[in-house]
């Protein structure tokens, strides 16, 4: 029986020729990641344990994101014990400041992964990697103290769900529809455990920021990781980027998955995932005088070039409607240069959003945007649960740029046809 593309990553990995969903196994690690909300709890493991030094300080990642410029005491606590510890055990990739970025994006911009890689992050959307061709997934902090000691993990290997998409993507249709139509099909829990695995001519069409963006929301769908066939695109992007030798596996053949879905892209519309589940998905043309106070363009999953392009054309020479709260988040220092080369900031700037810093911010709650009782968001971020960007009598509404765009302009929900 052959193996799928996960399960060929864990096997080279634990130094075996074959594993099988369920098993247990030890697998090396190429990097362990974690942020200014999940580093500390890790650290504070790390002296308790007794630990003297990190497997490797080429491999640890801190990335001071969440609330970056840090928002309070506390935060600004964090981030001092994180740099304190990265300066006493040699760790070189440390970003912070001007250099930090959402980590998430930030990372495979850097070529700190490559395909083939196995990744750990204190953080669940770590499972973005995937994009690249490589598996990654997010542990709690004290199994990334375990990692950053040992140079390994253990895992159970996941049964695989593949994905099959053909056809022609639509208009304004990105990566970001695909995946809410997915979760909104499976559910919250459809792929528990699971490794979600993407082919077909309709991925091979896709840019990388559109795999990104459906790579991270895996875990939305309960997924242990999300994973893409590294293609010509793949080599692209990590050609001049990687900062180490990599190893391109594939699945085989006759490589056995949990299911296997059919998907035409070319049925897809724009999608919205409603209160307060991303499962609870609609088509934005079935939603009507649903007003919103807030829009947010931004955030690991949709804050790279490709989204904020999308946006600006639909904000071009148009003006966010009054009463309504507009944030724009380039989400790395890189992407924030090249959009204002491009002219988009100005074009933000002219029909009057905020932009901000690279930061998750708003994501998770924690700054750049909260929401007060009773007010209601759109964002292309990728949780909407109850409470998640503020009170917990708010609401959030999760799309792509294209439906965030239209519905700043608007004042409610609206599919970008309407404005464009």
């Amino acid at each position: 029986m052959g193996m799928t593309l996960t399960e060929k990553i864990l096997a080279a990995h634990a130094g075996k020729e074959y594993v099988e969903p369920g098993e247990i196994i030890e697998a090396k690690l190429d990097l362990c990641l974690a942020n200014d909300i999940t580093a500390p709890l890790s650290l504070e493991e790390f002296d308790r344990v007794g630990a003297k030094k990190v497997f490797d300080p080429e491999k640890v990642v801190f990335v001071l994101d969440h609330f970056t410029p840090n928002k309070d005491i506390p935060s600004a606590e964090n981030c001092k014990k994180i740099r304190e510890f990265s300066k006493k055990f040699s760790i070189n990739h440390v970003y912070d400041g001007g250099a930090c970025g959402i980590e998430h994006a930030l990372l495979p911009e850097e070529g700190l992964v490559v395909p083939g890689d196995v990744v750990i992050g204190a953080d669940s959307h770590t499972c973005t990697y995937g994009a690249l061709g490589a598996f990654s997934t997010g542990v709690g902090s004290t199994d990334l103290t375990y990692g950053m000691v040992t140079g390994k993990n253990w895992f159970k290997v996941p049964e695989s769900i593949k994905f099959h998409c053909t056809g022609k993507w639509q208009k304004w249709v990105t990566g970001k529809d695909l995946i809410l139509n997915i979760i909104g099909m499976i559910g919250v829990d459809g792929a528990l455990y699971a490794s979600m695995e993407y082919d077909g001519d309709a991925i091979s069409a896709l840019s990388m920021d559109s795999r990104f963006a459906i790579a991270n929301m895996a875990i939305e769908a309960g997924a242990k990781n999300g994973i893409f066939r590294a293609d010509e695109k793949t080599l692209a992007y990590v050609n001049g980027r990687g900062k180490r030798p990599f190893t391109v596996f594939e699945s085989d053949s006759d490589a056995k998955y949990r299911e296997i879905y059919e998907i035409n892209v070319g049925e897809l519309d724009l999608k919205v995932a409603c209160p307060s589940l991303p499962s609870n998905v609609k088509d934005a043309k079935e939603l009507y005088n649903i007003r919103i106070d807030q829009v947010v363009i931004g955030s690991c999953t949709n804050g790279r070039i490709e989204d904020l392009a999308m946006a600006a054309t639909v904000l071009k020479n148009k003006k966010v409607a009054q009463d309504v709260r507009c944030i724009v988040i380039p989400a790395t220092p890189k992407i924030y240069l090249e959009a204002m080369r491009r002219g988009y900031l100005e074009i933000f700037m002219e029909a009057g959003c905020i932009i901000s810093p690279p930061t998750c911010g708003p994501c998770l709650g924690g700054h750049m945007g909260i929401l007060a009782k009773g007010e209601k968001a759109i964002a292309t971020t990728n949780r909407n649960f109850v409470g998640r960007m503020g009170h917990p009598e708010s609401e959030v509404y999760l799309s792509g740029p294209a439906v965030a765009a239209a519905s700043a302009v608007k004042g409610l929900i609206i599919h970008p046809s309407e404005v464009v």
